[in-house]
């Protein structure tokens, strides 16, 4: 079974956690409907479905065992919610934060490369997107 995945932070191309998703096809660039708002938290983003920005990615095609691996960085369903989202390739998930928000900064614009391209930006927002806490390697016990 196949499914497809919008990413808007760091498992877009050329970010820290691209890796994650080896072996998928990417389908193509999207921007969705002016509906979210993105907030930094910390050295990724988290989007919710409320606001008036329009989120910039990428949708790419994957398996089941992409998309676990997927949930398992998101931390889904505690961190962060699947929920379906239109896009020009048909149905597609999106990871939206579940997360508390208060005191977080809003990355205006919805693009998320936006911000990392530009490096006073960066350090500016607090990001450094070199290492992404939520790509640690689990424990084993």
């Amino acid at each position: 079974m196949y499914h497809q995945v919008f990413v808007y932070g760091t498992l877009l191309r050329g970010e820290v956690n691209h890796h994650l998703l080896s072996g998928a096809r990417l389908l193509g660039p999207h921007r969705t409907a002016p509906c979210f708002t993105l907030f930094l938290l910390g050295a990724y983003p988290g989007a919710v479905r409320t606001g008036t920005a329009a989120l910039v990615g990428e949708v790419f095609r994957l398996d089941t065992a992409g998309l676990q691996r997927l949930d398992r960085l998101e931390e889904y369903p505690r961190l962060y919610a699947r929920r379906p989202l239109p896009s020009p390739y048909g149905r597609a998930w999106i990871y939206l934060y579940r997360g508390c928000l208060r005191d977080r900064p809003v990355l205006p614009g919805g693009d998320w490369r936006a911000l990392v391209a530009d490096p006073d930006s960066c350090r500016a927002a607090g990001v450094r997107h070199t290492r992404d806490p939520k790509n640690r390697p689990r424990s084993r016990n």
